[in-house]
């Protein structure tokens, strides 16, 4: 059997950093980032004669607009200055490599919350950042989560049209994890291994390999319109 790596990339969606007046994570979303980079660099899956394994690249607001970030001083995430406003040479390092990292993968994974019932700005900003040509005619996965029953299923839905936007066409599963510190630790090791929420990752990771390994078949084909 073969190994076939996927270039996957993992875009994280909140960019908060206080602890609320009433405690807790200064960031909830820390506890699920790290139980999918778990999940990614465990799993174990077969795809006809192939046996799949992640290349896993995290993007993560906190790092790129903080200072000397890849999109920090020429911009912000306010994003004054799209990459794609700008000459190639103009672009810092950090930028270009970034951008490099996104161009080059496989599928992208986008872990994150809901603020006021939609799309982070951080999130926006970061992909945004780069124009569709990085995405397009590739998958995306989409997995969020809240502290409350609603599992960030609002943000789903606009991250959803946004992806499709971009060109990276979202796959149908969904992972929604609702009440996050009753079914995870803050190191992100599940409380209860067998609580069936759990399962929503692993069967969209299914549909994920399958549209990635197809859809870099078809690229490598005929290349992107």
């Amino acid at each position: 059997m073969s190994v076939r790596t996927i270039k996957t990339v993992v875009f994280m969606g909140s960019a908060k950093n206080i602890t609320p007046p009433w405690g807790g994570d200064s960031r909830l979303g820390d506890r699920i980032l790290s139980w999918v980079k778990n999940v990614l660099s465990t799993r174990k899956e077969t795809l006809g004669s192939d046996s799949i394994i992640h290349d896993v690249y995290v993007v993560d607001p906190l790092d790129v607009f903080a200072p000397n970030g890849a999109l920090s001083g020429f911009t912000g995430a306010e994003m004054r200055a799209p990459t794609f406003f700008m000459k190639p040479d103009e672009l810092p390092p950090a930028t270009k490599e970034l951008g490099e990292k996104i161009r080059q993968a496989d599928c992208y994974l986008i872990v994150s919350p809901e603020y006021n019932h939609t799309i982070p700005p951080a999130l926006s900003s970061v992909m945004g950042h780069f124009s569709g040509s990085y995405y397009k005619c590739k998958p995306s996965g989409i997995v969020t989560y809240s502290p409350s029953p609603f599992a960030g299923m609002r943000a789903a839905m606009a991250i959803q049209i946004m992806c499709h936007e971009l060109g990276c066409l979202p796959v149908s599963k969904l992972c929604g994890i609702p009440n996050v510190g009753d079914l995870f630790e803050p190191d992100g090791k599940p409380k209860d291994e067998e609580n069936r929420l759990l399962k929503q990752l692993p069967e969209l990771l299914t549909q994920l390999e399958w549209m990635a390994v197809a859809m870099a078949n078809q690229r490598e084909k005929t290349g992107t319109f």
